[in-house]
Order: C-alpha cells, then structure tokens, then sequence
C-alpha cells in the first residue's frame, strides 16, 4: 500500500505592508525627524510616517500619519525613493518616500512619536537612527554622502 504523495511544502512569502514617510524640509534646509514611541525601530529617530490603510492613497495616508505624529498639515510631493525593512517577525515593510512642505499646524510629538524635531544633515549623522535611514537619504541626495 503506497503512501501520501508528498508535495514539497511551498515557501509562504513574508506579509508585505505598504507604508510612506514624509521627507520634510524647514526653510533652514533641516529634515523633521521623530523617534519612534513604538516597533518597529522603536527609540530610534526616524522620518514621519507609517503604514497605507486599506483604500488609502500615499498622500492620503501621509497626511494623516504626520499630523497624528507631529501636529503639522502637509502638502505631498514626488516620490524621492523607496526602501524594504524586515521587521522582527518576518513582515516586510515597503516604505515609500515623498517630498513635503509644511502647510500648517504647531510642532508637537503625538501618536507614535515619542519626540519629534528639526535636525541639520550634520546634527542627523549624530543620532541613533532606524535602520537604512541615513543611507536611503544620502543615495537619493537629501543628505551628504558618507557619515
């Protein structure tokens, strides 16, 4: 009597979450950054953004995310560039990067953002960033190269 067919078992792909973030400049040229109150890359500072919802638009899902984060409305521009983060359990985070300029609101840290700031492209290079950050924005010009 012959066994079960064996099927080799097929590789189940990591979930891919689309996200943005909000690459904002001050008139001073500084970038505004928060440090993340939750994971992933919780405590470390980062661009303002999060994840698309369902139905949900880039520059739809980017307004919404930097005024829950920082208090400030925004206008979106072009897509500057896109990176892929693995999180801790697998999960692939598809992070678009748009250009943006501040339309309005008061600076403050909400949401999942424990702190939030203007910071030189120097002052930057000092800080303990999200993974990638640094240099996603130096390949695509926003920042120096190096660090």
């Amino acid at each position: 009597m012959a066994g079960p067919e064996r099927v080799p078992s097929a590789r189940v792909p990591s979930p891919r979450v689309p996200c943005v973030g909000a690459i904002v400049r001050d008139g001073a040229g500084r970038l505004l950054l928060v440090r993340r109150a939750n994971p992933p890359a919780q405590g470390t500072w980062s661009l303002p953004g999060g994840r698309v919802e369902p139905g949900e638009s880039d520059p739809d899902a980017l307004r919404r995310e930097v005024v829950e984060e920082t208090g400030l409305d925004i206008a979106v521009g072009r897509l500057v560039g896109t990176i892929e983060r693995s999180g801790p359990d697998g999960t692939s985070y598809v992070i678009n990067d748009h250009e943006c300029a501040v339309r309005g609101g008061e600076l403050r840290a909400s949401d999942d953002a424990s702190e939030v700031g203007w910071f030189s492209p120097a002052e930057l290079l000092d800080l303990d960033t999200a993974p990638q950050l640094v240099d996603a924005l130096a390949g695509w010009g926003v920042l120096p190269h190096g660090r």
